[in-house]
């Protein structure tokens, strides 16, 4: 096989039943649930963008079984990485930005991985050759990844082989011939009601003690035992697409992945018992590079759809002519140019490393990450505060053909003979996006999608190579000279 359709996709979902639950109830079919149907149906959109003549030269690249996916494929130069924001960046537009979790994040990610087999080759030879033949089996069936790396937020004071139950956070129970037992639960797997396969790894938080927790693996979603409890859906199958447009089409689904016991047979283990291995395989496969690239080409997306809401909504009733609505409008704008900066800093200034796949500068895309965590948050602000009480009193679709319906174009209608009904589209968009629970989730989800922003502050701080900085100081420190000195020559200069 090569690049799937979306037919392709949602046949596998029919053909592949795993157990999900939502809201109580276990889920027949996926593809027919009413809070999962229409986020499956963007998917499948964007599988069917890689077979379409207007976006295939940027989605699509030559494969040795046949055509791949773009971010299947190692950048070698500068052109490459440009390639690979622009096929990031198609697939970013036609979600607006807000599927963080596209099937491009985990193929970016699998990329890494197999690009740096000799972090994994420090285990033993056969985990590395686990590592490139999951790899291709990915990259030649075109297939849907989810992942978890997070334990269960139930005692962050202890390390998981200190809660209260051995096997609370995810591990690994036994060996045995045909592979690992894993018990446990992680989150939080974006997606995975949806995916094919999940792919299990870890931040670089384990402590001595977790060598059990220490585990890298991958397996598909209808594993028996893989169980998958699904938060709320924000439409339950309700809503109407004009009230809500966002939130009946973009959910990822996070969800809770439970292990009872489940068999990960030896030939899909990457990693396993080693907890300085296990910290270190996030660094030094490269993957926040390349996966920062992905997450900023989607996030200045994301940055840009925020931005052109706020300025239509503002035009929409003409209050962009007050300075103070153009200043937090100014805000946004830079907000949102910083983090094209960054992108082509990030792109102009990469390295290539020993297997000579050129790697986005690391400095650029970590700000970016830190940035994107501050300043999306703002923009949502600003767009609450632009729509001020007009979000909150808008109203239905029904309204529009009801007896009310000549006091709806009347009261409800912009600026410069804006009509009822677009300037209510307008902000029923903007509540979904700033106000409603949907929106609520994506603002959380740029907070903390890529870590703790505490925590990435300080590390930015502790791995910053501060010798430019200090070069400068220093410099200037010389201007001062010794203290004796500095007074001798000023009583010269009185004298």
């Amino acid at each position: 096989m090569a690049i799937r359709t979306g037919a392709e996709y949602k046949a596998r979902l029919q053909s592949t039943p795993r157990e999900v639950w939502i809201n109580g109830e276990r889920v027949s079919d996926v593809t027919e649930h009413p809070s999962l149907r229409l986020p499956i149906e963007q998917i499948a959109h964007l599988y069917d963008m890689q077979h379409d003549p207007e976006y295939s030269d940027v989605l699509v690249r030559p494969g040795p079984n046949g055509p791949v996916g773009t971010a299947f494929v190692p950048p070698r130069s500068y052109q490459d990485l440009v390639d690979r924001r622009k096929a990031f960046t198609l697939w970013s537009e036609a979600t607006l930005g807000l599927m963080g979790r596209s099937p491009d994040f985990m193929n970016t990610t699998l990329m890494a991985f197999a690009d740096e087999l000799g972090v994994f080759h420090r285990l033993g030879e056969r985990f590395a050759d686990n590592v490139q033949r999951y790899f291709e089996y990915v990259r030649d069936n075109d297939l849907f990844m989810t992942h978890a790396l997070i334990t269960p937020q139930t005692d962050r004071s202890k390390s998981s082989a200190e809660q209260q139950e051995e096997f609370l956070h995810m591990g690994v129970v036994r060996e045995t011939p045909e592979g690992l037992v894993v018990r446990g639960a992680r989150m939080l797997a974006t997606f995975a009601p949806m995916a094919d396969e999940m792919v299990i790894y870890n931040l670089p938080n384990l402590r001595a003690g977790d060598e059990k927790h220490a585990a890298v693996f991958a397996i598909p979603i209808e594993t028996p035992g893989l169980r998958l409890i699904t938060r709320e859906p924000y439409d339950d199958g309700g809503r109407n697409r004009f009230d809500h447009p966002l939130s009946t089409r973009f959910d990822e689904a996070d969800s809770l992945v439970v292990f009872d016991d489940v068999l990960v047979p030896w030939d899909r283990v990457f990693l396993y018992g080693d907890v300085s291995l296990a910290n270190a395989m996030y660094i030094e496969t490269s993957l926040r590079q390349h996966t920062g690239h992905q997450t900023g080409a989607r996030g200045l997306v994301k940055m840009q759809f925020a931005l052109g809401v706020a300025m239509k909504l503002a035009q929409s009733v003409k209050i962009d002519s007050f300075l103070h609505v153009q200043q937090k409008l100014g805000e946004a704008i830079a907000a949102t140019e910083i983090c094209r900066a960054l992108i082509n800093t990030a792109e102009t200034e990469f390295e290539l490393s020993d297997s000579e796949t050129a790697r986005p500068k690391f400095d650029a895309l970590q700000t970016l990450r830190m940035h994107l965590s501050a300043t999306y948050p703002k923009v949502m602000e600003i767009l609450q505060t632009l729509g001020a009480g007009g979000l909150l009193m808008m109203p239905s679709a029904a309204d529009f053909a009801s007896p009310i319906a000549d006091d709806i174009d009347k009261y409800f209608k912009g600026a410069d003979g804006l009509a009822a009904v677009d300037r209510v589209r307008l902000y029923k968009l903007a509540w979904d996006l700033c106000g409603d629970g949907f929106g609520q989730r994506a603002l959380q989800y740029e907070r903390y999608y890529a870590g703790d922003p505490v925590r990435l502050l300080a590390n930015n701080y502790t791995v910053y190579d501060k010798s430019d900085s200090f070069r400068l100081v220093e410099r200037a420190l010389e201007l001062a000279g010794d203290p004796v000195s500095a007074v001798a020559e000023q009583q010269g200069a009185l004298l």
